[in-house]
């Protein structure tokens, strides 16, 4: 078999220990940038991909899906869970990984670890959305739920857009002390808070990542003041939600695929007629993201695969560009593709059962 098709059989693999040397040789800072530099591009493309809503198993306190998206070159999709109770387990709520596939031939390009990518791709795209949708001078935000999510939603916006204060809360005071901990190197000013109506006060920025499957409402409407831009993150599923309503109705409500969020996002407490913004349109310029310095904007953030799509491909770039690649063998290095049976070795098939043909035939 010739260099060229063996290469054309290996499977390129990210592991969680690259995405930390990635991180660690370019810098927190240049990976964010780059996973929202690499979704922006996709989104710029929308009518390129091929988009489904994500399929779903729902279990009792979690939930386990599969994220499928394509263009012309690749086929992409994101296996990924929610199971709030890991924790006490020692395992983490979010597990995930996916696959990037060659369209022309179906042959397995890449398999990567995606828990750690799935944070950076939902802080990157939180923080790209708010370039367009939040005040251009806004410098505070609050984080209400401070889970594993929450530092890369710290940093991606301290980084993207300038935050320099954050207010946190989280039922759990010690979540928020592992966050302030574990950020202190950055010069980042975090506050603690008490309740959720402290900590979002006077906020040009409210991020919102719980965990609760509920229809919860953490953020009131009493809690929202003009010009402020609110970033839902954990309403993430069908009856998991983190809004009042009625917020809704309070400016305009921006969302990534409208097929997915009106089942998952905050739009499943809303009218089905419910007017909505696509992020595309507001990145290709087509529509308006932020009118005024008083408007209230609202991302109704669920996730999309085209955004694994994209960090999955800025990592393994990265991973290239930086020599942490390796390969596995994952599809058979066959002498003749026709013939699979005969790569397990274990000897000629045809003189065994011509044999077992004539003797029945003796006997019979």
């Amino acid at each position: 078999m010739n260099h060229l098709l063996q290469n054309q059989l290996m499977t390129e693999l990210i592991r969680p220990q690259d995405i930390a040397a990635i991180v660690q040789k370019k810098g927190m800072k240049a990976c964010l940038e780059g996973v929202a530099s690499y979704i922006l591009t996709d989104y710029l493309r929308w009518d390129e991909f091929d988009k489904s809503r994500r399929v779903a198993k729902y279990v009792e306190d979690g939930v386990m899906e599969l994220m499928p998206i394509a263009d012309k070159k690749h086929y992409a999709f994101k296996y990924v869970n929610c199971h709030p109770h890991n924790p006490v387990k020692g395992l983490s709520t979010v597990i995930a990984f996916g696959a990037l596939v060659d369209v022309v031939t179906g042959m397995p390009m890449a398999i990567s670890e995606l828990t750690l990518t799935t944070a950076f791709r939902t802080a990157a795209t939180s923080a790209l959305v708010a370039k367009y949708l939040a005040r251009k001078n806004s410098r505070t935000m609050a984080l209400i739920g401070n889970g594993s999510q929450a530092e890369f939603q710290a940093l991606a916006f301290h980084y993207l857009l300038g935050i320099e204060e954050i207010h946190l809360y989280d039922k759990d005071p010690k979540a928020s002390e592992k966050l302030a901990g574990n950020l202190a190197h950055t010069g980042m000013t975090f506050v603690m808070a008490s309740d959720v109506a402290s900590a979002v006060k006077g906020m040009d920025i409210i991020t919102t990542v719980t965990a609760e499957y509920a229809k919860a409402h953490i953020i009131t409407p009493d809690m929202i003041e003009p010009g402020m831009h609110i970033n839902a993150v954990g309403g993430d599923s069908p009856g998991k939600t983190e809004l009042h309503p009625e917020i809704l109705s309070m400016g305009p409500v921006f969302v990534e695929f409208e097929e997915q969020t009106r089942i998952e996002g905050e739009l499943q407490n809303v009218a089905a007629d419910f007017p909505v913004v696509h992020l595309w349109e507001v990145f290709g310029q087509t529509k308006p993201g932020r009118s005024d310095h008083k408007q209230v904007t609202l991302f109704d953030s669920v996730g999309f695969a085209l955004e694994d799509y994209s960090a999955m491909l800025f990592m393994r770039d990265a991973a290239k560009e930086l020599g942490f690649m390796q390969s596995i063998s994952l599809v058979p290095e066959l002498a003749d593709p026709k013939d699979l049976f005969s790569y397990l070795g274990v000897g000629p098939v045809i003189p065994v059962l011509m044999d077992k043909v004539k003797d029945a035939a003796v006997t019979g």
